[in-house]
């Protein structure tokens, strides 16, 4: 048996960032945790309220499911278990210790704000058309990504 030699920093950072195990058809798709920004590993997840552990990984998400997307589409989320609909994100937010918050609009243009605690969290990421066909399409999670490691 092969024994495994890890510098300091990558034990570090595997407490700090746990394994993220994903299968595709594609074999090339990167799973979310992939160039996960440097500071999501600052701090274990034992120091991690849930909250901010949550907003931390579906910045993740967000960003892989973004780089699929082409020139005409934008992230959205969909509701699961009612007639909610779906929300542009616009903005994503956590407040400690359970909370985590979406900011967007509704496909009529409807400021729309979800609050959700952290055991409720299910989030359906979806491609919607832009608004503005000639417009730049807006992407929110290397925003997201960015802010990290500015807190």
């Amino acid at each position: 048996m092969d024994n495994l030699i890890m510098t300091s920093a990558e034990v570090a950072e595997g407490a700090a960032l746990p394994r993220c195990h994903e299968v595709h058809t594609d074999p090339d798709k990167p799973n979310a945790a992939m160039n996960a920004p440097a500071a999501m590993s600052q701090k274990s997840v034992e120091e991690k309220s849930p909250a901010q552990w949550a907003y931390e990984r579906l910045i993740l998400y967000i960003q892989n499911f973004e780089k699929t997307l082409d020139n005409e589409h934008e992230i959205a989320m969909g509701f699961t278990g009612g007639d909610a609909g779906i929300l542009r994100i616009e903005g994503m937010g956590y407040f400690d210790p359970d909370i985590v918050t979406f900011y967007g609009s509704d496909p009529a243009g409807g400021k729309t704000q979800l609050v959700q605690h952290v055991s409720q969290l299910n989030v359906l990421l979806r491609a919607v058309t832009k608004p503005e066909p000639a417009a730049e399409p807006t992407r929110i999670g290397f925003r997201l990504a960015a802010d990290l490691s500015k807190t």
